[in-house]
């Protein structure tokens, strides 16, 4: 089976979540699951300050693209070439070319899944983000988006909180 890979499509200015709403329901109607597996308009949290408020919003990173990961193949080309709003696949002529893993690296895209070898009830010690330096247990582990949710103690309560696999270590 070929290996799925990200490419980037070009699209009108504007219309990318339009373009990801059509695509992904095309997906759906046509049963492309196995060669198109996600689209995502890439998004970074930037602080604007007005009037003396400062207020967190979502920008989009490149506008007038998207992000595709699929198996590129004639017909998923055909699809995404064709929904409405994209006007092509960025790379030489008509050839669409993967981005690198030091371009998804640069978007923000984990370079490569992260394996870890923990369990549910293991005991774990979270060694960055929010809650750096603190223990738990832990209750649920989520290889798709590469967390696990962690019980700890706040407050002398059990509180579930999601942690990123690079942020955990096995106790």
């Amino acid at each position: 089976m070929a290996e799925a890979n990200w490419y980037v499509a070009h699209t009108y200015s504007g219309y990318e979540n339009k373009v990801k709403a059509d695509l992904e329901k095309t997906i759906a109607n046509r049963h492309l699951e196995d060669q198109i597996f996600q689209v995502e308009v890439p998004l970074e949290n930037v602080t604007e300050v007005h009037d003396g408020k400062s207020k967190e919003i979502k920008r989009k990173l490149l506008p007038g693209y998207v992000l595709v990961k699929m198996i590129m193949t004639d017909e998923s080309w055909y699809v995404v070439r064709n929904t409405r709003g994209v006007t092509g696949f960025v790379g030489p002529g008509s050839k669409p070319v993967p981005l690198s893993e030091e371009e998804l690296e640069a978007l923000g895209k984990p370079r490569s899944e992260v394996e870890i070898d923990l369990e549910v009830g293991d005991a774990v010690q979270i060694v960055g983000g929010n809650f750096d330096d603190n223990t738990g247990i832990v209750t649920a582990i989520d290889n798709e988006n590469q967390t696990v949710t962690v019980n700890v103690d706040m407050f002398g309560r059990d509180t579930p909180t999601e942690v990123s696999f690079t942020d955990i270590r096995k106790i």
